[in-house]
């Protein structure tokens, strides 16, 4: 059974076991913020569900509580940083603060950052992006994982490889985070939990038979590229193009041997583009609002009675109700967070109902 909390008690409870965990009081309010607004979002895979996982990499010393990320290059309007391990949500936020300063000056600032510990919802990172006016780009790879098979190879080759995308509209922004892969690793890993098959098939097993049993992933299967058996060679040249932007623009990945051992260390790509650097704003949300609102008067499929879905009017208008009623937790998450509410001596929130 979910319940619900309220938006701060949970930012204030993640904060203090990411506190209690090892980092600062402002590093650990920055990761619990971007957790809270994944879930706030509707993307309950890579919310608070990845919390246990990042205090585990703190306490085991896979995550660096401390320090800053070294500066490679820094040419203003774009720079490259290497994380060395520091924690995927705080590093990501000074990115993401960096490029909002300066792209006033410079109407385009691109970044990339190699090493950074697992940075969970991309989309997550997109909210200061849309209410600066601002359209962002952002996706990542995992150099050292292998998941996702290119069209017609039963061998796994790419990472999930998301793209998060938000551009300001009318009453709501365009955005969609969402994945190289025809489901995203977290799905496989809750479906597996919850004992339960993928609605279709969307994975290979080891000897590249189509399946929709997580089983067949974990024993040596991999996930199909977007496009599915018909269609992957799309999603695999998608895959490609993302893992040069993160991986051989930041100057490393799968050339360098000891990037095999770096687990869920992701590369990253940012872009933050300032539509007035082009020409008018008015002239940009006009173009944009215009978009939105032709699309949601899309007629529906004969026999539904759902409406067009037009990327982020849900996402956005969910962010707004939970910040106002309550962040509706998917049942798990609080059971595996409470274990770890014992060991720090944090205490839990009260839900609301």
């Amino acid at each position: 059974m979910s319940h619900r909390y309220a938006a701060e008690d949970l930012h204030a409870f993640v904060t203090q076991l990411f506190h209690r965990a090892g980092l600062s009081e402002e590093r650990a309010a920055v990761m619990a913020n971007i957790f809270l607004q994944a879930d706030l979002l509707g993307f309950t895979t890579h919310g608070l569900n990845r919390v246990s996982s990042n205090l585990s990499w703190l306490i085991n010393g896979d995550t660096r509580k401390d320090g800053e990320p070294e500066v490679l290059s820094d040419r203003d309007s774009c720079f490259n940083w290497d994380a060395n391990f520091l924690p995927g949500p705080w590093v990501l936020s000074q990115a993401v603060g960096q490029a909002l300063q300066r792209v006033e000056e410079h109407g385009v600032v691109t970044a990339t950052i190699r090493r950074s510990q697992h940075i969970a919802c991309l989309a997550a990172y997109l909210p200061p992006i849309i209410e600066k006016g601002c359209v962002g780009i952002l996706t990542c790879s995992t150099p050292a994982e292998r998941t996702v098979s290119p069209q017609g190879s039963r061998d796994a080759l790419f990472s999930a490889n998301p793209i998060a995308f938000a551009a300001p509209a009318g009453e709501y922004p365009l955005l969609f985070d969402i994945s190289m892969s025809v489901t995203a690793g977290g799905y496989v890993s809750r479906a597996k939990r919850e004992k339960r098959l993928l609605p279709t098939e969307c994975l290979k097993d080891s000897q590249g038979q189509l399946s929709n049993d997580p089983a067949a992933f974990e024993d040596g299967g991999s996930i199909l590229p977007v496009g599915g058996a018909d269609h992957g060679y799309k999603g695999a040249a998608l895959s490609a193009m993302l893992e040069v932007l993160s991986m051989a623009l930041s100057g490393y990945g799968r050339g360098d041997e000891q990037s095999t051992h770096d687990d869920e260390a992701n590369s990253i790509f940012l872009q933050v583009i300032d539509p007035s650097a082009f020409g008018k704003a008015a002239d940009f949300l006009r173009q944009t609002t215009a978009l939105c609102n032709l699309w949601e008067s899309c007629r529906p499929d004969e026999g539904s009675d759902s409406a067009v879905r037009v990327p982020g009017q849900r996402a956005w208008s969910d962010r707004a109700r939970q910040l106002e009623e309550g962040v509706e937790l998917y049942p798990s998450i609080m059971d595996d967070l409470e274990p770890w509410a014992d060991k720090l001596d944090v205490i839990a929130p009260r839900p609301l109902d």
